[in-house]
């Protein structure tokens, strides 16, 4: 009987369960934007999930956007992240690398000085965005990216999949959600091109599909998910129609026998959950606010393969083995989510 400590093929990776540690932005990069030691440690500590999904990672220095988060672009960025695949793989677990391009939700001042802000359309984010030089600051004006942006930005997600195999990681997911430049293209409130990447619900796939052919063809399909969420309004995004948005993109998407889509419910007037498993054939991992027995009861139905816990598991490293065993659950310290140093990262303790 299937459940959350079965074991699951997903694409080319073998887990030995179906718990998965979801991506979760920890803003501890170095000063070079490289993984630090404490990192490959924590990692390391959470490696009996079925699979870590690490936290975003700029595929190039016009895509970062956030303080202190990391690249894998730089010799000394891949050799960082080599020591963290190595220390998961060493204790038993498997790891694929989050890459993000945060398009027009950025600030020059956590950017190097010659990297670019580019969108879709020169249309500038509502909010701000946290900065360690400057405090809170407004998001930048960003430039209208021509063919050779889109060009270069495309290559360089397949070269930073390439760099992430090259170092060690079972695969890399691909972020197309949550306002960031693959949904500032699919969304028509972003998206204000007259071109072959604008307009037409057609045009305004093009990019994102470019940028799985592109990843799949470098590194291998089985090699590749993806994620979404289908109606998130967050970072000043706003879609016409959602859901005839992502039906298009999973029918699109569902041939290229990718690893998985990983798909986020939210109430935001779009069945998510629903909508992947009608429109992508593929395994199926689902996201957020799942607890055990939920999860336990969704996992082996309907294409559902696996189920990611986010906070759970920064307060519980050992999230696997409490699942297993009934305990309770270590609540995080939500001061420390975005601070630097080992405190509310590498610091919480097993049962």
């Amino acid at each position: 009987m299937t459940d959350l400590f079965s074991p699951v093929q997903l694409g080319d990776i073998q887990l030995g369960n179906r718990i998965i540690m979801a991506p979760m932005t920890r803003s501890r990069a170095g000063a070079e934007d490289e993984a630090l030691p404490m990192t490959a440690t924590y990692y390391a500590q959470r490696a009996s999930a079925g699979l870590i999904i690490t936290e975003c990672v700029y595929p190039c220095p016009d895509g970062k956007g956030y303080v202190r988060s990391p690249g894998i672009v730089t010799d000394r960025q891949i050799e960082s992240w080599t020591d963290v695949a190595k220390r998961v793989h060493d204790n038993g677990g498997k790891i694929v690398m989050q890459l993000m391009h945060c398009g027009r939700i950025a600030s020059a001042h956590n950017k190097a000085e010659d990297a670019r802000t580019l969108a879709p359309s020169p249309i500038k984010a509502a909010g701000e965005i946290y900065t360690d030089a400057a405090g809170m600051a407004e998001h930048e004006q960003p430039e209208e990216m021509t063919f050779k942006d889109i060009e270069d930005t495309v290559t360089a997600f397949a070269d930073a999949a390439q760099n992430a195999v090259n170092a060690g990681f079972d695969g890399v997911e691909c972020h197309f959600t949550s306002g960031y430049l693959p949904a500032q293209f699919l969304s028509t409130g972003t998206n204000h091109r007259t071109d072959s990447y604008g307009g037409s619900l057609e045009n305004r796939l093009r990019f994102p599909l470019e940028i799985l052919h592109a990843v799949s063809a470098r590194i291998g399909a089985g090699r590749v998910g993806f994620r979404i969420c289908p109606g998130n309004r967050f970072n000043d995004l706003h879609d016409d129609d959602p859901k005839e948005t992502f039906s298009a993109l999973l029918a699109a998407a569902s041939p290229m026998n990718l690893a998985y889509l990983h798909v986020i419910r939210m109430d935001a007037g779009v069945d998510n959950i629903a909508l992947a498993q009608n429109h992508f054939t593929g395994p199926l991992i689902i996201n957020e606010s799942y607890g055990f027995e939920e999860a336990n009861k969704a996992v082996g139905t309907d294409n559902i393969a696996a189920v990611s816990f986010g906070r759970p598991f920064i307060a519980n490293p050992d999230l696997v083995d409490r699942f297993q065993k009934g305990l309770s659950l270590s609540k995080p310290d939500f001061s420390t989510l975005y601070t630097t140093g080992e405190k509310g990262y590498i610091d919480y303790s097993t049962a």
